[in-house]
């Protein structure tokens, strides 16, 4: 992407739709693919026919999985592929996993130029292993790489070889119903100096996590404190990006909200307290409207909100009208205030609330503090709701084999 259409793509960002704290979608988000934005540069891209595999010569053994605690436990192996602003991308290496050798001058280090992914792969009835949507994965990696100036690449490439790496350490993916190996590509800003610009160097690496259902004795309904003091991402801002920096900064409030009895954060946005975002997740509501209809809601893709793959799947199984689903659904993504959801529960008219995201896929909710007391919100015995439900079972079935679906890529 050149300078004069970022730019552009900026000022058409900033331009407002309905209010000055509502922004359209800039036209760059949208329009990156998975290959490399600046494959033209002639600089070397991702090539999987170059990879070095060195394997681990004392392989560990998988721990059961029932003991498996999120994020904790890693493969034998994980790919790394060094950058440079001079050759650009250099060989990809399959290597045992270990610690990385930073220079303590590295640009990611002090200006947090980092960004990251979050798949899974799924090891079917059959044995066949897919990852679920990977090329969203890739596109998302691209755009987010490009708006924090780290180098973009052709995402078919980096796919591949993600492949080859979980086809070596595939005895670590899980057997167990609703287990799956979480997979996380992250790239960093390795420039040893002190200053802020554009790396010369970079490193994209890639480390593998068995991981066990997010619920293991069933659906449980979160409880969400709807955050006015802090602000996950405003207009113009990162939060439609994954980067490293707009995690931390959630992690105060995330403690605050503990302590007050909630689960999770509801960040709202505005004076009018806009709906945008739950702890780290894309966020849903379910209307009754008066004649009967089901309206399922979203906030827009505005610039401040995360395209989470999981939402795109939601979206798409819901105008899909899945097997399960009420029968007047319409689906929205529209802003929503906490004053819409408020009203809506006291006069009977809130449905359900849910997070979706990689890890929980579908996370319900039961209650919301707000402005100093709790709007409640329905959830079924078994802790869904009529849209939810169906959804989430046609998702999981999509993921894990049950249910045939393009969505599914076999490893």
């Amino acid at each position: 992407m050149t300078l004069s259409l970022f730019r552009s793509s900026l000022r058409s960002a900033r331009s407002s739709t309905r209010a000055s704290t509502r922004l359209a979608t800039p036209a760059w988000i949208t329009m990156t693919s998975s290959r490399n934005m600046s494959s033209g540069s002639g600089l070397a891209d991702i090539d999987p026919s170059r990879v070095e595999v060195v394997r681990n010569a004392s392989p560990a053994v998988p721990p059961p999985s029932s003991g498996l605690k999120f994020g904790h436990t890693f493969t034998d192996h994980m790919l790394t592929i060094p950058w440079n602003v001079v050759s650009g991308w250099g060989v990809p290496k399959i290597q045992p996993y270990g610690p990385l050798a930073l220079d303590p001058s590295c640009t990611v280090l002090h200006y947090a130029q980092t960004i990251f992914e979050g798949m899974k792969a799924y090891r079917h009835d059959n044995g066949k292993v897919t990852l679920f949507r990977p090329d969203m994965n890739m596109k998302r990696m691209n755009t987010s790489a490009a708006r924090i100036a780290l180098p973009t690449f052709d995402g078919e490439a980096l796919l591949e070889i993600i492949k080859q790496l979980i086809r070596i350490d595939k005895d670590w993916i899980p057997k167990e119903p609703g287990h799956s190996l979480y997979v996380r590509p992250t790239l960093i800003g390795t420039q040893k100096a002190v200053g802020v610009g554009p790396p010369s160097d970079a490193l994209l690496f890639v480390i593998l996590s068995p991981v066990g259902p997010y619920y293991p004795k069933g659906f449980k309904p979160v409880s969400l404190y709807g955050t006015t003091e802090y602000v996950r991402a405003t207009p113009g801002g990162t939060g439609a990006f994954k980067l490293g920096v707009n995690y931390a900064p959630g992690i105060l409030p995330q403690k605050q909200a503990a302590e007050l009895g909630y689960a999770q954060n509801l960040w709202l946005h505005g004076p009018e307290h806009y709906l945008t975002e739950v702890g780290t997740m894309n966020m849903f509501v379910v209307f009754k409207k008066e004649d009967g209809t089901f309206e399922l809601v979203t906030p827009p893709l505005d610039g401040m909100i995360l395209p989470g793959v999981t939402r795109d799947s939601v979206l798409s199984l819901a105008r899909q009208h899945v097997p399960g689903l009420p029968e007047k659904l319409v689906v929205s993504e529209r802003p929503v205030t906490m004053a819409e959801v408020k009203e809506a529960s006291e006069k009977g008219r809130l449905v359900e609330m849910f997070g979706a995201g990689t890890a929980a896929v579908i996370s319900p909710v039961d209650r919301i503090g707000y402005l100093g007391e709790d709007v409640h919100v329905p959830t079924g015995p078994d802790g869904m709701g009529p849209v939810s439900r169906p959804i989430w079972k046609e998702l999981v079935g999509r993921q894990t084999g049950e249910i045939e679906s393009d969505w599914s890529v076999e490893i």
